[in-house]
């Protein structure tokens, strides 16, 4: 068992640290240009910018500069205020935590249709997350010359803290989406809400495990080193997979959505797509889209066999039915 706190195991440590960091630079920015397209999308107009979509650009731009930051401090050659820089890369890599799971809130929000009380409980808890997260500085660093910026203390109890509440939301989050979405049309669910239910548990499953191994090591105290080094990592992780559970949706939403309506006869249903919905004259097609997806559509009956003994598709008067679904509200968060 090493000595964790003699001086020749804090420098390995610190090499250890800086050598993932470059890696996990790596890692994301390969994610993130891998991804420009989306952010082109709302440039050139082709998608449609709404204010959910602040949170994921934050949460992604964010932790873009707090790497930036962290490969700065790990790698200049030249004296430079080390408490300032740590001082940002530590509220930025937590914002983005807090930003990933704010993500994943909005998606619930929309899935419970902007139930009152179901917004009030997320918004009170994303409340206590971000009084975690300004706490203020938890760490401590200063320029030792030959070496560079080093990390002198952390406080662990506060960091280990925000990561806990951390993981008590995602799982809060992830439980809402498991209620709400099991219940949506039986056991036909659509491929939309596979693909949500999917990747909110994809997302849970990753951000835990990350958020778990970085509370274990702030925890266990071993140095001021291997206290803070998994917390990159963690926030790394939530922030790429609850940027792609984002842009998955959206993507989804804009390229045809599925929409199930109940009709009048058992055990069936209409299906359309954002695509496809203009190509149906034969449904009584009237509106366009609106915002999101609206689709308006008549219900149609099949009588029994006629005198003349042929059946024919009777419709009755004043049995149209509007299905309005907003899709595209869930998909722009």
């Amino acid at each position: 068992m090493p000595d964790w706190k003699s001086t020749n195991e804090v420098e390995k440590d610190a090499d250890a640290f800086t050598k993932l960091m470059h890696a996990l630079l790596g890692l994301y920015a390969y994610e993130f240009f891998l991804s420009l397209d989306f952010e082109w999308d709302f440039l050139t107009g082709k998608k449609r910018f709404r204010w959910p979509m602040i949170f994921y650009f934050g949460n992604r731009y964010l932790l873009l500069f707090a790497m930036i930051g962290i490969a700065i401090s790990a790698d200049t050659s030249s004296e430079l205020n080390c408490q300032a820089l740590y001082t940002f890369n530590q509220l930025a890599g937590d914002a983005a935590v807090g930003l990933a799971s704010i993500n994943l809130s909005i998606r619930t929000m929309a899935i419970w249709s902007q139930n009152i009380y179901i917004v009030g409980l997320l918004v009170f808890v994303i409340f206590g997350h971000w009084s975690l997260i300004l706490q203020g500085v938890q760490l401590k660093a200063e320029w030792v010359a030959g070496v560079g910026c080093q990390i002198t203390q952390t406080n662990n109890r506060i960091l280990a803290t925000i990561f806990i509440y951390s993981m008590c939301f995602d799982l809060t989050v992830l439980l809402l989406n498991t209620y709400k979405l099991l219940g949506i049309n039986g056991p036909g669910r659509s491929r939309l809400t596979h693909m949500v239910f999917a990747d909110g548990l994809i997302y849970f499953i990753i951000a835990f495990l990350a958020n778990l191994i970085a509370t274990v090591f702030m925890v266990l105290n071993l140095n001021q080193i291997m206290s803070v080094v998994f917390n990159v990592p963690a926030a790394v992780s939530s922030t790429v997979v609850a940027c792609r559970a984002v842009r998955r949706l959206t993507n989804f939403t804009q390229s045809g959505p599925e929409i199930y309506a109940a009709t009048n006869s058992s055990n069936h249903r209409v299906v359309a797509t954002a695509q496809n919905v203009r190509n149906m004259p034969s449904l009584g097609y009237k509106n366009a889209v609106r915002s999101g997806v609206h689709v308006q559509m008549e219900t149609f009956t099949h009588s029994e066999e006629n005198k003349d003994g042929l059946v024919f598709p009777k419709i009755p008067e004043g049995s149209e039915t509007d299905v309005d679904v907003d899709v595209e509200a869930k998909g722009s968060l």
